[in-house]
């Protein structure tokens, strides 16, 4: 199929955590049409191998492309880690945007010097988040820390429970004893808790999204690309999970404060099909 200025963006993600970056998009270019493909049935991807994980988005670009995509947002730090330079030698000609752990500006802002970077074993793993550690972070100390746990609780849409206040408690308290002043959120599922993230760690801690620079990033390829909708309004939205098509309906208005048709994938092999 033809890209074109009428055709709609490709995101995706392991679940529901790529919703944050398509907030952010939708705030910055609303007249995009967006498919939006949450792998629920492989939820999560951060201890996966890097290879399952290549696999997993190779399938999911196919599928997007087959629908008409123009664009592909790689919302998940853990495929952007595992896939982003195999997908872009697999596809050339196809523009992807991927995420990358934001420790340069964090780096930039910190007054301690110590930085908290919260993401998945994947991620850590990964040879993007080596590079831009060794490119940006001179001179700053990183605490990591993979949240075990939390990934399934935003999941269940569990925001602001016990359970998830426990996870961050255990997970940031370690920190703030160490001195971080800013935290880096290295996984898209994560900005769902922010607010829950700022009463654990205080007003005096910055919390980075990296949400809006990824939509800033999407617009300036959708221009450069000559390919950015001229409609009035906004784009239409479609939702595709390999996993429960009710749970992810159930939390769109939660998590992305709009809705739209949600439609459940089965995987063949390597490839994708509708279900009837």
């Amino acid at each position: 199929m033809t890209r074109s200025i009428a055709s709609p963006i490709g995101v995706f993600d392991s679940g529901v955590g790529g919703l944050s970056v398509l907030r952010a998009i939708r705030k910055q270019t609303s007249a995009e049409s967006v498919l939006y493909f949450a792998d629920q049935g492989h939820v999560p991807y951060g201890p996966r191998s890097l290879n399952e994980v290549r696999t997993f988005s190779a399938g999911i670009t196919r599928f997007l492309l087959s629908l008409g995509a123009k664009l592909i947002v790689v919302a998940c730090n853990t495929a952007s880690a595992a896939a982003l330079h195999y997908l872009r030698q697999t596809f050339p000609g196809v523009p992807f945007v991927g995420m990358e752990p934001a420790v340069k500006p964090a780096a930039e802002h910190t007054q301690t010097g110590v930085v908290g970077v919260l993401a998945t074993p994947a991620t850590f793993q990964g040879a993007l988040y080596a590079s831009v550690v060794e490119r940006f972070a001179n001179g700053v100390t990183l605490l990591q820390d993979t949240c075990p746990g939390l990934v399934g609780q935003i999941e269940a849409g569990n925001l602001d429970t016990p359970q998830t206040r426990a996870i961050l408690e255990n997970t940031l308290r370690p920190m703030l004893g160490k001195g971080i002043d800013t935290i880096v959120l290295g996984c898209t599922h994560y900005p769902f808790v922010i607010p829950l993230i700022q009463q654990v760690v205080g007003p005096d801690v910055r919390v980075i999204d990296p949400a809006p620079a990824v939509a800033r990033q999407v617009g300036r390829l959708l221009n450069s690309s000559g390919v950015r909708s001229a409609g009035k309004g906004s784009g239409r939205l479609r939702f595709f999970t390999s996993g429960g098509r009710e749970n992810l309906f159930r939390l769109l208005p939660l998590l992305l404060g709009e809705s739209g048709p949600v439609e459940t994938v089965i995987w063949s092999g390597k490839s994708i099909e509708l279900t009837m």
